[in-house]
C-alpha cells in the first residue's frame, strides 16, 4: 500500500439492518477490509460461517459480543477476537446487551456488496438463499 487512506466518519456508507443495527462501510479489498458493525440488543451478527482466504478480527468498541465457535464466549468492551481462515464461527450482541464492533478482514475481500445484500434482506427486499450463490465471491461460506 503506497497511499494513506482516510475515511471521515461522516462519509462512511451506512447499511441499515433491523432495529438500530447497521454496518458502516470503511475499507474494501486490498490489504484489508474494515467495517464498523453496531448491533441492537441481543441482535445476531452472522449465521455460522467461515472465510477460506481471510482472517477476521473483532474489536469490541462498546457493549458485549457473544462469540460462538466450539463454545460460546462473551467478550466485553476492549476485548479482541481473531479468527483464522477456515474456522467456522458466528456472533452477535449478547442477550440483553448491544455490541459496537470494529471488524477487520485480512487480506481484504471486496465485500461491500455482501453488506448491502444483508441490508436488503433485513428490509425484506431479498432472501438469504439468494446470498448463498455469492459465497465464493465474498469469501463467506455458510455452514448451516
Amino acid at each position: 500500500m503506497s497511499t494513506i487512506t482516510v475515511i471521515p466518519a461522516d462519509t462512511a456508507e451506512v447499511v441499515a439492518l433491523s432495529g438500530d443495527s447497521a454496518f458502516r462501510l470503511l475499507a474494501d479489498g486490498g490489504a484489508f477490509g474494515v467495517n464498523r458493525l453496531t448491533l441492537d440488543v441481543g441482535e445476531d451478527g452472522a449465521k455460522p460461517h467461515f472465510h477460506a482466504r481471510s482472517s477476521e478480527l473483532f474489536y469490541v468498541l462498546d457493549g458485549v459480543l457473544e462469540f460462538r465457535h466450539e463454545r460460546t464466549t462473551t467478550v466485553d468492551r476492549g476485548g479482541l477476537v481473531v479468527v483464522p481462515p477456515g474456522v467456522p464461527h458466528a456472533f452477535g450482541a449478547a442477550p440483553g446487551r448491544h455490541a459496537d464492533l470494529l471488524v477487520v478482514l485480512t487480506p481484504g475481500v471486496e465485500r461491500f456488496g455482501y453488506f448491502r445484500h444483508l441490508g436488503r434482506i433485513a428490509r425484506g427486499l431479498d432472501t438469504f438463499d439468494a446470498l448463498r450463490s455469492h459465497q465464493d465471491r465474498y469469501d463467506v461460506h455458510f455452514t448451516g
